[in-house]
Parts: structure tokens; C-alpha cells; sequence
């Protein structure tokens, strides 16, 4: 059993987070869809950690279980050296705070732009006065290149990136040391979400504020992170240094996405060549033995269908699983 405290350079620290989801197959049988399936890694203070892969690998589910918005199937999640439980969760809430991926669903088309930015104000009775909460909300507004008048209008009369805008001064309003960022771009037009990337990058500098940044477009997530996490069917494949991970990719399915990326020279385009992933995504449902990847991977041998690979360092905290590279 785990410490209550833990002495670390770390702000957040995740080990071996699960996050399975029974599925009925009878009237009284189940199996689990293993969404998330033994996922660890540290975050520092003021650091962006971005977490990529394709669709349905995990990764908004990663970021929900760590703010306990789902019951974590196993695992331990330290804050500030501080074990995350249902008891002391509401308290460390004010600390840590998710920006949702879609801005039109996320906030309450009932509620004024001042209501939704102010209510995690009135759930933590964060001011003493009516004058003392309005003028918090205008900071935040401001902070977020929102107007003044824009406080007493509903969301729907905003655009997407506007309201995108709202949902991060909602979750700034409490001053968290950490925001989960689950696809917050992924929904606006292109044209937007620089801006929006840009803001992310402002604050980060102004409040020192920590992000797991999830997101499928890995342009944007080195541009905007730190170290970058790969993650696969429910489970992180490479871990490194941003710039080292685009530059020196080592796991097969990392090469993969990077050849996908889109580059905007013409001649360089034609040269480089795009890796194309045959065979089918095994369902989480029911995995194959050893590793997941291997029934896509063109280096795959007879141990990897045995032995499942864990993260190993290969130097500079370049985690890698995988036995044959």
C-alpha cells in the first residue's frame, strides 16, 4: 500500500492508472473494455504534457479519470505529493480543472457568460462580496480576450472559439495549479485554434499553470508541449522530450503518426514517405497477448506475441515499449 505523501519534483504523478468499463454480454454476465489499461507518467510544475494517439485509444479517458469525473478501476494518482481520493477530491478540485473539447455542449445555454465563469466562484465561495465576484469575473474575462459587455449575454451568441475562450476562464476562475485540456482545438476552424493556442501558452507563462494536453493532431501538440506521451489501445508506447520525440521517434506506431503529419514544404513532401498501417485495431474487448500493437507492426516476432513490453528508458528519459527497437 502506497504512502499518503510522496517528497517529488512532480505536480502530478499517475501510476498504473486503469479504467475498465463492464459490458453486458448476458443477463447477468459482463466483460471489461479495458479503455485504460496501466497508464503511469509525472507532470512538473508549470510543464505541458501532451498525450496523443488515435481515436478511442484512451486519452479523454485518461484525463476524466484523473479528475475522478470517472471511478478509476485501479491505480494511484498523486497531487502535489498528496494521494487523490473521493474524500479529499472536492478540496483539491480548486486545484485542478478540465477545459471540455466541445465548447457548444459544455457550457449551460441558460446561464449568462458571468453565471458560468462565476460559478465555480459560488460552489467554493471564493469572495466575500457581489462587488468582490464580479470583479474577479472581469479579470478572468479579460484574461481570456473576452469584453466586458460580453458578461451579461448567453453562449449560444458566441462562435466556437469565443466560447472556447469562456470554458477556459470558467476553469481558471478557482486558480489551479493544473487543467486537463481534452481536445480543447479539436472543434474550432483552423484559423482559431492558433489563437487559442497562443492564450494557452500566455497563461501558462503568467500563472505558472500546469496542462495535460490531449489531443490527435500532433502539429499542435509540439508546438504547445514539453515532453509528449503516445499512447495506444489504452496504454502510453513512448514517452519523450517534445523536440526529441518529433525528431528521433523509436516506437513503430509512433513513426506512423509522425508520417502522417502534414508538411508544408512540397519537395520535402514528395521525398518523405508516408507509413501506411496494415491489419486491423484489435478490439479492447478482447486484446491480444503480448503486445497490442503487434498485429499492425512490420517488426513484430514471435516474443512480442508472448511478452508485453514495458516503458524502458533508452537514454535522456526516452521511454520506449518495445522489444525490437
Amino acid at each position: 500500500m502506497a504512502e499518503n505523501k510522496t517528497n517529488s519534483e512532480y505536480l502530478v504523478e499517475v501510476h498504473g492508472l486503469k479504467q475498465h468499463f463492464p459490458i453486458k454480454t448476458g443477463m447477468f454476465s459482463s466483460i471489461p473494455l479495458k479503455a485504460v489499461d496501466g497508464v503511469s507518467f509525472n507532470i512538473r510544475p508549470g510543464e505541458t504534457l501532451g498525450l496523443v494517439g488515435e481515436s478511442g485509444c484512451g486519452k479523454t479517458t485518461v484525463g476524466r479519470s484523473l479528475l475522478r469525473l470517472y471511478e478509476p478501476t485501479d491505480g494511484e494518482f498523486y497531487f502535489n505529493g498528496e494521494l487523490v481520493t473521493n474524500k479529499n477530491i472536492h478540496e483539491l478540485r480548486k486545484q485542478m480543472q478540465m477545459v471540455f473539447q466541445d465548447p457548444y455542449s459544455s457550457l449551460n445555454p441558460r446561464m449568462t457568460v458571468e453565471d458560468i465563469i462565476g460559478e465555480p466562484l459560488d460552489i467554493h465561495k471564493l469572495y466575500s462580496t457581489r462587488e468582490e465576484r464580479h470583479e474577479k469575473i472581469m479579470e478572468l474575462m479579460k484574461l481570456v480576450g473576452l469584453n466586458a459587455e460580453h458578461g451579461t449575454r448567453y453562449a449560444h451568441e458566441f462562435s466556437g472559439g469565443q466560447r472556447q475562450r469562456i470554458g477556459i476562464a470558467r476553469a481558471l476562475a478557482v486558480n489551479p495549479k493544473f487543467i486537463v485540456c481534452d481536445e480543447p482545438v479539436s472543434a474550432l476552424d483552423v484559423s482559431i485554434q492558433a489563437q487559442v493556442i497562443n492564450m494557452f501558452e500566455e497563461i501558462q507563462e503568467k500563472l505558472g499553470v500546469a496542462y495535460l494536453f490531449i489531443a490527435h493532431d500532433l502539429l499542435v501538440v509540439h508546438h504547445i508541449s514539453d515532453r509528449i506521451a503516445v499512447m495506444y489501445l489504452g496504454r502510453i508506447v513512448e514517452i519523450a522530450d517534445a523536440d526529441e520525440l518529433n525528431e528521433t521517434p523509436i516506437h513503430p506506431y509512433t513513426l506512423s503518426l509522425l508520417s502522417a503529419v502534414p508538411i508544408p514544404d512540397p519537395k520535402t513532401a514528395r521525398e518523405s514517405k508516408r507509413i501506411i498501417l496494415e491489419g486491423d485495431v484489435p478490439s479492447p474487448l478482447n486484446m491480444p497477448e503480448g503486445c497490442a500493437f503487434r498485429t499492425r507492426c512490420r517488426y513484430a516476432t514471435e516474443r512480442c506475441a508472448k511478452e508485453r513490453p514495458e516503458l524502458t528508458d533508452r537514454g535522456n528519459g526516452h521511454m520506449v515499449a518495445c522489444w525490437n527497437r
